[in-house]
Order: structure tokens, then C-alpha cells, then sequence
């Protein structure tokens, strides 16, 4: 049976798009009666089409590893499938579970080997559009790039294959008879197609699919419902001066890293919220110091991507490091411009940090402004989204 990607419709003029994949497959038998049977036509190579809303280009796609219905087939496979790491435990679905929008509600994730992850895991929703795909790395800008921290890194352990085990791995696929058909389909000029690379290929393509665009929200834009008083209290607030809500997170995607083909984002933005001020230094938890990390510079202490707040009621615990369980601490959080910790290691006033985010200090909300906003938020849920079975793990 062919699998298609329903089409989603949706006329939110800053939310709104959705993927779909027209897939045109054929294939060729054999035959040992050359005389009564004609030559085979080569198969035809599958056309790739992503349906969006007006308004919105085709998200960027590597050119070494097109689209295509049978490899987005093949990387949900390889997404669900916990064969994948090191001691056969833990899937990709495993941080990034799609009842949850493709996340794991820990504050900080566990890899395979039960090593706790310094950060929280990001949630995968519209990921095809993301500038960069890391908490504070503005290097990592593709899917298949971002992907081998994940499955080969040591500091932390996540999917746990190295250079011990990874030919091990390898073989668990290559002795199943579906996965050697499917890496086959997909990769049909390769000799040998269970690869690393090509493992890394299949589940980016699948992850490229993971389209979220069809909320309340979105559905009272395209005017197919109306949103409670409060919401649209909350809706007023978000898009308005006086919450700056939009500042950091105005693009499609509820977040200011957005990129397509069409528009490339070149200079991603980060922000220091005050979460931390060490000391009255500025200074923020080693191994979480932001883009300071890789930088070195002292401007980039604490500077973090702004989450995407698609599927937000479905992705607690927030902050980069899972410090704030509900969306009312994090409005708080914002309308106190910063957090003061007032005893320990981590002491100091975030509030004063010297590298914070100016337009923090002037948000000003009250509890009736908060809870109105958390109204609104809750409106960014996609039930659709997290119940799609072109996303759930394929049957045996």
C-alpha cells in the first residue's frame, strides 16, 4: 500500500503551511524469457512536492539528499527503531516522542546509557525551517550535520555508537530483510547502501516532514473558528509592544531562527534572558554558557535560540535547561526581567547580568495580562500533529 502525507490546509498569514509528498514510484521486474518479455524501463526517479500555504518558499533541502516518499519511509522506520544506538535501548523517539511534539517533558534527557544530557531536548515541530539545530550552536545548520552529535558523541553519551560498536549497529540493519529492500529502493546506484551516511540521509528527510500548522490558532486566522475573550486578550498581548512576545518569537515557527529555500537566514539570533548572573559576573553554568561555548567571547555569555512555541502546552519543562515546569513560571519569569538565585553555587541576580537581552527589562505584565497570555499559548496546540500517523512508528 502507498503511504501519502495527508495535506493540510491553512491560510494563517504568519503560521501557517504544511507538507505534503506526491510520490511517483515504479518499478521494474525480471524475466528469464528475454524473447517474450521487453527490456524494463529504468524506474522513473520520484518527484518530490511540498504544498505550502501562499507566501511561503520550500524549506531548505541539501542537495546531496532529496526528498522522496520512500526515504521519508525509510527514516521513520530508522527514527523509531532503538536498534539504532549503541546497546540497542533508546530510539531518536526516545527525546523526541511525538505525543509530546517530539520531545521527552524531562528537564534534562537521559541517553542510552542513562547519562544525563546538560539540556533539554528541543521539540522537532517545522524543524525543515530552522536556521540552526542546537540550543547555542550557530555552526550546525542542516539536519544530517546536526544529527551526528546525537548518534556518535561522547560528551554526553545520547544514542551511544562509537567506534567499538558502530559496524554492530550496522549489521543489525543489514540483517533485516526490510531494511536491505528499503535502503535499496532508496539508494539504488549504491553497492552497498546501509551506511552511516545514508542511515543519517533517511531520518532527516523523515524529520523534514514533521509539519505543525494547524492549532486553534492557526484554524481562527484561516477564520474557520473563533477564539475564546481570553485568548484573544492573549493573542493581543503576544503581538503587542508591551509583552515583546513577538520580538523573539514572530516568525512562522513562533521563534526567530526561520529560514527557507527562498530565504536563507544568515546571521541566527540569540538571546540572553538573565537567567543566570554568577557571581554579578554575567557568567552562566559550565557546560551551559550559550554561544559563549563556541565563541569565546565574552558578548555571547548566556545567549540561547528562543524555543518555538508551536505545541508549547505539550513541551514542559522550558528553558534550556529545564528549569521552569510550567509556562506560568517562564510569564513570570519574563515580566520580573530575570531570575534571581538567591543562595549557592549559581548565585547572582539575573536581572543585572551585564550581557542580558535589553528588551527584557521592559516587558511589564500583570497576573491578569499572564494568565491571558498562557491562554494564547495554550491556542499553539496542534492535536493533529501529535495524533499523525505519518509520524508514529510504522507497524511490523
Amino acid at each position: 500500500m502507498r503511504p501519502t502525507i495527508q495535506k493540510k490546509k491553512s491560510m494563517a498569514a504568519a503560521a501557517l503551511w504544511s507538507a505534503c509528498a506526491l510520490l511517483a514510484a515504479c518499478g521494474g521486474g525480471s524475466s528469464s524469457d528475454a524473447s517474450s518479455n521487453p527490456p524494463q524501463t529504468p524506474p522513473v526517479a520520484e518527484t518530490w512536492q511540498w504544498n505550502l500555504p501562499a507566501g511561503f518558499s520550500a524549506p531548505l533541502v541539501p542537495a546531496d539528499n532529496p526528498m522522496s516518499q520512500a526515504k521519508v519511509e525509510l527514516g521513520r522506520a530508522l527514527f523509531h527503531d532503538p536498534r539504532i544506538s549503541g546497546n540497542g535501548t533508546q530510539s531518536c523517539a526516545s527525546c523526541h516522542a511525538q505525543a509530546s511534539a517530539f520531545t521527552d517533558n524531562r528537564a534534562l534527557s537521559r541517553g542510552a546509557t542513562g547519562e544525563v544530557h546538560p539540556r533539554n531536548a528541543q521539540p522537532l515541530a517545522n524543524v525543515a525551517f530552522s536556521t540552526t539545530l542546537n540550543w547555542a550552536n550557530p555552526n550546525e545548520r542542516t539536519l544530517e550535520q546536526q544529527m551526528r552529535t546525537p548518534i556518535f558523541g561522547t560528551n554526553p553519551v545520547e544514542l551511544g555508537v562509537n567506534d567499538g560498536n558502530r559496524q554492530e549497529v550496522l549489521a543489525r540493519f543489514q540483517a533485516d530483510a526490510s531494511y536491505v529492500k528499503g535502503f535499496k529502493a532508496v539508494f539504488a546506484d549504491e553497492a552497498d547502501p546501509i551506511n552511516w551516511d545514508n542511515i543519517i540521509k533517511a531520518i532527516a528527510a523523515f524529520e523534514r516532514t514533521l509539519i505543525s500548522a494547524d492549532s486553534r490558532y492557526d484554524q481562527s486566522v484561516a477564520g474557520k473558528i473563533t477564539l475564546t475573550a481570553q485568548e484573544m486578550r492573549g493573542q493581543k498581548l503576544f503581538f503587542s509592544d508591551q509583552a515583546k512576545c513577538l520580538q523573539c518569537h514572530g516568525s512562522p515557527n513562533f521563534n526567530d531562527q526561520f529560514s527557507t529555500a527562498a530565504s536563507v537566514q544568515r546571521d541566527p539570533r540569540f538571546h540572553n534572558t538573565g537567567l543566570f548572573n554568577m557571581g554579578g559576573t554575567g557568567a552562566y553554568p559550565e557546560p551551559n554558557r550559550g554561544v559563549f561555548e563556541i565563541t569565546q567571547l565574552a558578548q555571547d555569555m548566556g545567549r540561547f535560540r528562543a524555543a518555538s512555541l508551536r505545541n508549547i502546552e505539550l513541551t514542559a519543562p522550558y528553558m534550556h535547561d529545564g528549569s521552569m515546569a510550567t509556562l506560568e513560571a517562564v510569564l513570570d519569569f519574563y515580566a520580573a526581567g530575570g531570575r534571581e538565585v538567591g543562595n549557592g553555587l549559581y548565585a547572582g541576580d539575573g536581572r543585572l547580568n551585564p550581557y542580558k537581552d535589553a528588551r527584557i527589562s521592559q516587558i511589564t505584565l500583570s497576573d491578569a495580562d499572564k494568565a491571558d497570555l498562557v491562554a494564547f499559548l495554550r491556542t499553539l496546540t496542534d492535536s493533529g500533529f501529535v495524533n499523525n500517523a505519518s509520524f508514529s512508528a510504522p507497524g511490523p
